[in-house]
């Protein structure tokens, strides 16, 4: 398939970041204790090998991949969007480990997908072949709903806290804007 140069070079660094996030998985699959966890991340992991797949073609294929991504809906679960339903639990890095706890999983695979959402976001936007695009496109809907779940798991175990702004400061960022008149076109 013609690629542009900066179009190669963002899909060879959206396949290196989902070999990791593959080999993460796959590892996490296996240490995860906790059955809601397990659940969502073996429920992810097919997609993530699809996306991997279709990034792969892209390159190696002469012709643009008429398969479209599995994007998941948006799963919520939380009643409150602003607090947690649990006091927080503190936190201290561990320095000497043999294996990683749910709270450290989730947070490792938390992060990557976040990671892995900005570089589809910027890959979307600078892709000039518009399959292409909208697969990227695609790719970063499918990160950002599964972060989304995985934050909402963290929340509801108290490993990811939410408090909500006061008031006075959305009053105040309020108070410094005004709607514009919707003009008809």
């Amino acid at each position: 398939m013609q690629l542009t140069p900066a179009e190669l070079h963002n899909l060879h660094e959206l396949i290196l970041s989902c070999v990791n996030s593959i080999t993460n998985m796959a590892l996490y699959k296996n240490q995860i204790t906790d059955p809601e966890l397990k659940a969502m991340v073996e429920a992810q992991f097919p997609v993530h090998i699809q996306d991997y797949n279709l990034k792969v073609r892209f390159v190696k294929e002469a012709s643009a991949p008429n398969e479209k991504l599995n994007v998941p809906q948006l799963k919520i679960n939380l009643q409150d969007f602003t607090k947690s339903p649990v006091q927080p639990v503190p936190v201290t890095p561990r320095t000497d480990i043999q294996q990683l706890n749910d709270r450290e999983i989730a947070t490792g695979y938390l992060l990557t997908l976040k990671r892995a959402g900005r570089e589809y976001a910027w890959g979307s936007m600078e892709a000039t072949n518009p399959v292409l695009r909208e697969f990227l496109k695609d790719a970063f809907t499918m990160a950002c709903n599964h972060a989304y779940e995985v934050s909402q798991w963290l929340i509801q175990k108290g490993f990811y806290p939410l408090c909500p702004a006061p008031q006075t400061e959305i009053d105040k960022l309020g108070s410094l804007y005004n709607e514009v008149q919707q003009l008809n076109s």
